[in-house]
């Protein structure tokens, strides 16, 4: 369905409450994965309805942070003992201890830089233009309005079945949102 240019559905709700339950439904009832939720403040109980995935960003902080580390490390190895040895003040080629604080600098700054990389690209980001932007409605989201999405490449979606099951959740309105 997303091939169509159709992001999702949007339903639009007064109050938290009516926004819980319909989250509730649509994952227990609906089965569906792909939910967006947005509020003007945080409903704590939306966490354990939406199950969150396991998040990848830690996993690119220590991958750049071992490539930064051993990779300076070796560099520095590399031309110390290997490239280019120099007997200074008759200390062994290959002095480890001054190794070190470049290795661990660089630790820190490869952890830094690839958590930064990882959170934009698994965020999404930069993103310009987001298709909610769109919907009339959802101009309203930071001031007193509720808003469920229902995505359209989420496996359970079918534009007219997802219709009449936002329509059974009694929202104040449904929107198809562009992609």
């Amino acid at each position: 369905m997303s091939g169509n240019g159709c992001y999702g559905l949007v339903a639009e709700f007064a109050d938290a409450g009516q926004l819980l339950e319909a989250t509730r439904r649509a994952r227990r009832e609906g089965g569906y994965t792909r939910i967006e939720v947005y509020s003007p403040f945080p409903i704590e109980e939306l966490d354990d309805v939406l199950e969150h995935t396991r998040d990848r960003v830690p996993l690119m902080v220590l991958v750049g942070a071992i490539f930064g580390g051993v990779g300076t490390f070796a560099m520095e190895w590399y031309s110390a003992v290997v490239d280019y040895p120099i007997n200074v003040g008759g200390r062994p080629d290959n002095s480890w201890q001054a190794f070190l604080p470049p290795a661990i600098e660089m630790t820190l700054l490869f952890a830094a830089v690839f958590g930064i990389v990882g959170m934009l690209v698994f965020n999404g980001l930069p993103r310009l233009h987001h298709p909610l932007f769109d919907v009339k409605a959802f101009e309203r989201v930071s001031d007193d309005r509720f808003f469920l999405v229902l995505h359209a490449d989420d496996p359970c979606f079918e534009p007219k079945r997802t219709r009449a099951f936002l329509d059974a959740l009694s929202p104040l309105s449904i929107t198809e949102a562009a992609s």
